[in-house]
């Protein structure tokens, strides 16, 4: 489930303040902003600065980086998942909730990754699938079987028949 797209830092920031049911008043006095000024952003007559973002996004405990992201100031690097999605459209926990899942989450998605470029450093390259050793397919070895001795570890070896 995809969040709503939202045309402006405003209603973006209208849209988590109602999902966390906090009033205009509340968020205002959470951001240390007058109750005018956040009324004005929320409808796009005032672009607030990036200081002002932070302390609405902790007023509304979500990321900044979100805001940030909203207002232009930053680039999306990498696009939401689906799971990060669901989690923000969830309306049955709070903010503050749903901004700590999102942590975890994204904390065990960064754990994951490094792990990844560890592995993938420490890789050994992969065996050459038409080398000498490789086993043959069991069809294969069934069909060369009269002409062949078959190892144990599954390489086969040229015999002659004699008759």
């Amino acid at each position: 489930m995809a969040l709503p797209k939202v045309g402006s830092i405003g209603e973006y920031i209208r849209e988590q303040r109602q999902q966390a049911k906090i009033s205009l008043r509340q968020l205002a006095a959470a951001a240390g902003v007058s109750n005018p000024y956040l009324s004005q952003i929320e409808r796009g007559l005032r672009k607030p600065s990036a200081e002002i973002l932070n302390q609405i996004a902790k007023g509304l405990h979500i990321s900044a980086q979100a805001l940030y992201v909203q207002a232009g100031l930053i680039e999306d690097r990498e696009p939401p998942s689906d799971v990060e999605a669901a989690i923000r459209a969830d309306t049955h926990i709070t903010g503050r909730q749903r901004q700590v899942l999102i942590d975890i989450y994204e904390s065990f998605r960064k754990e994951n990754r490094a792990e990844d470029e560890q592995t993938s450093q420490n890789a050994r390259p992969q065996r050459d699938p038409d080398s000498d050793d490789a086993p043959l397919p069991q069809e294969y070895l069934a069909a060369l079987e009269p002409y062949a001795a078959t190892s144990s570890n599954g390489t086969v070896t040229q015999e002659t028949k004699e008759g």
